[in-house]
């Protein structure tokens, strides 16, 4: 069966966070659960950003209630201040997207020394997951999603640097290992989700290959290059409303069980409508996820409460 947006049930009374929702993917995932009747609290590093974002819901969605919220991925202290407002404004949470990322870019730290890329796509991500946890366990059909990549096939995860501080940069390889990170989460999380006998399940969800801002825009010659070939590369690529499908998806669709993965249904995954799709071997290491999650644990000082 062919999944659309149209299929989105009736999301009245429930309220979602959907990170990075100023643009691409994610302010396309907002819209439309606004559309389907969520409260949605988009969150952007930027307040301008976050306005424009919700200024353009509202002018699709009138009827819509939504609010903007500041979360920067690669603070771990405005992650706690970010869930910390949201306890105070909402005691339930029925589903959080974790979309925002980055895409191969130049070798940075986040402010508690993380390397940029793992640090926002998956430590950052978990941080968020784990302080926000208490809102969703005991909410009945409440969901975790994790925004992957089909690039996740080309990682590899080295527990020993997880930050690239002994190896030798490399920003596409750096990507590749956060995508990977993301649905080795993603899958452990659900797992330990159903062990603790939660209402929560956990999914994944990749847009395949989407026409989005990402990766795009940043500087030296490695930047540039990006900036000149993703554009002539865009025929290739699906729109971002077509992209935020998998996500939208695997957040709203009653018949998907947790540790589910959603992809574009078309040849190589690039392009196409949502449909359950299997990632490589190593996204399903069981002792691998674990080792990631206690480490992961350990750098964000995460605590998942009764997990």
């Amino acid at each position: 069966m062919d999944w659309t947006e149209r299929d989105i049930p009736d999301q009245g009374g429930r309220v979602a966070v959907v990170t990075g929702a100023t643009s691409g993917l994610g302010l396309e995932t907002a819209v439309e659960l606004a559309r389907a009747g969520a409260h949605v609290v988009l969150t952007a590093r930027s307040p301008a950003r976050g306005q424009a974002a919700l200024d353009r819901l509202r002018g699709e969605v009138p009827e819509a209630t939504a609010e903007v919220a500041e979360l920067d991925l690669t603070r771990l202290a405005s992650v706690r201040a970010f869930a910390d407002r949201l306890a105070d404004r909402h005691p339930r949470l029925d589903l959080l997207i974790n979309n925002a990322g980055v895409m191969a870019t130049p070798l940075e730290r986040t402010a508690d020394g993380f390397e940029l890329q793992i640090g926002t796509n998956h430590l950052g991500h978990a941080a968020l997951t784990a302080r926000l946890l208490p809102l969703l366990l005991d909410v009945p059909g409440s969901r975790v999603v994790t925004v992957s990549s089909i690039g996740h096939r080309a990682g590899r995860i080295d527990l020993a640097d997880l930050n690239w501080e002994r190896r030798t940069y490399r920003r596409w390889p750096a990507y590749f290992a956060s995508k990977l990170a993301n649905l080795l989460f993603a899958v452990e999380l659900d797992r330990r989700l159903r062990a603790a006998g939660a209402a929560t399940a956990s999914l994944a969800a990749h847009p395949g290959g989407a026409r989005t801002h990402l990766g795009r825009g940043h500087g030296g010659v490695a930047g540039r290059l990006q900036s000149v070939l993703f554009p002539a590369a865009d025929f290739l690529m699906q729109p971002a409303d077509r992209g935020a499908l998998p996500q939208l998806r695997a957040a709203t669709d009653p018949d998907l069980a947790g540790g589910t993965y959603l992809g574009p249904g078309g040849p190589g995954e690039v392009r196409g409508l949502p449909v359950v799709v299997r990632a490589k071997r190593a996204a399903y290491d069981e002792a691998l996820a674990a080792r990631l999650w206690d480490l992961t644990a350990t750098l964000t000082r995460a605590e998942f409460s009764r997990l």
